[in-house]
């Protein structure tokens, strides 16, 4: 999200990059100006052919292009207004069916929660009054409903099936720049990544959201949180939600190439959830993770729930877990991230090391 509350950086930003832009160009502009004119002065006249009146392949625009993927998918995209007395700023977001649900980001519609206003725009310009469905901070998903006729949603890819080098395109309104499309591959997937809290030892830590997120660096900013990620065919697979930045920066700073998104196949069962509900469920290994030890090369366990699916597994408080769905875990964020990313009632190979023994079981997943 980008704001313009206190301790943020909002318009300035903008117009700062702007400058910087507009001066570069200018100036580039300027030198080729000077040359043209002194060529002209020169006396000689020259001829640089004929120009060719074909069309090339990429500027036919197909489906597949960048331009056609976008000209798909903008009408879906909405810029999500925020009126709050922390602040005013804004978000991205995008529709999801044709009732008027709008998918975005819990940190997006959380500020309008208590008294705010929301408000949604489109790529047309038109815009329409939002209302919040539900919020949920552990996955950062939140559902708005709009009242709008003629609603184009997107189409869904399959989260599961990316593989890293794949090409995506991000859609959203960074800095307020509405309308703005970047590209670029999935970096990485399943990258662990906590954000909305410092510290906490609980898998249950209410102001924290973790994913098992798409890394790309297709450029996110500030604004583009709530945005789709779509895949070479348009189809969403993932919500904008979060950014690298370094130790020097804080968390109004730019794209430095790496963003993250939650996988759409979650970000999907949270919505169905909410919508149907009006809140989510999580899922859960039934077990408190300590994130602070770094030095037990795993996860380890510091409370097991008793009659809970890692007790029934075999678990015990102090237990490493080493790896999850066949996935090596380096941290306790990585396990929470891997099994909120499941649904409930998954079944999913466990291994993990009681002093010096190395174990695997199978884990049956709950909810809470």
């Amino acid at each position: 999200m980008s704001s313009d509350g206190p301790g943020r950086r909002g318009g300035l930003g903008s117009i700062l990059l702007i400058s910087i832009v507009v001066a570069v160009v200018a100036g580039l502009l300027g030198g080729a100006l000077g040359y043209v004119v002194a060529a002209r002065t020169a006396g000689d006249t020259f001829s640089l052919g004929k120009s060719s009146g074909s069309t090339p392949e990429l500027a036919e625009r197909p489906p597949t292009s960048l331009a056609g993927i976008a000209k798909l998918v903008q009408p879906s995209v909405v810029t999500v207004v925020i009126r709050s007395a922390s602040g005013n700023g804004n978000g991205s977001g995008f529709v999801i069916n044709d009732k008027g649900y709008i998918l975005t980001n819990n940190h997006v519609a959380a500020p309008a929660a208590a008294g705010g206003t929301l408000r949604v725009v489109f790529s047309d310009g038109s815009s329409v009054a939002a209302s919040i469905v539900g919020r949920d901070a552990g996955s950062d998903i939140a559902v708005l409903k709009i009242q709008k006729a003629d609603l184009k949603p997107v189409k869904f890819g399959d989260s599961d099936k990316i593989a890293i080098g794949d090409p995506t395109v991000a859609f959203g309104s960074p800095l307020g720049l509405a309308d703005t499309v970047t590209s670029g591959i999935v970096s990485a997937v399943d990258r662990p990544v906590r954000t909305g809290a410092d510290n906490g030892a609980a898998q249950g830590n209410e102001d924290a959201a973790f994913m098992a997120a798409i890394q790309t660096d297709a450029a996110i900013n500030p604004g583009n949180s709530g945005g789709p990620l779509v895949d070479g065919a348009g189809r969403v697979i993932g919500v904008n939600s979060a950014i690298a930045a370094l130790p020097s920066q804080n968390s109004t700073s730019g794209n430095i190439g790496i963003g993250f998104a939650i996988p759409i196949n979650q970000a999907k069962r949270v919505a169905e959830q909410i919508i149907s509900s009006g809140s989510a469920r999580t899922t859960v290994i039934g077990a408190e993770v300590d994130l602070n030890d770094e030095n037990s090369a795993g996860a380890p366990m510091s409370t097991v729930v008793a009659g809970g699916p890692a007790a029934k597994a075999g678990l015990k408080p102090g237990d490493v877990v080493t790896r999850f769905a066949d996935r090596p875990i380096e941290d306790g964020v990585a396990l929470i991230a891997l099994v909120r990313k499941q649904s409930p009632g998954t079944k999913v190979g466990v291994t993990y090391r009681r002093g010096s023994q190395t174990t695997t079981t199978t884990v049956t997943l709950g909810q809470r």
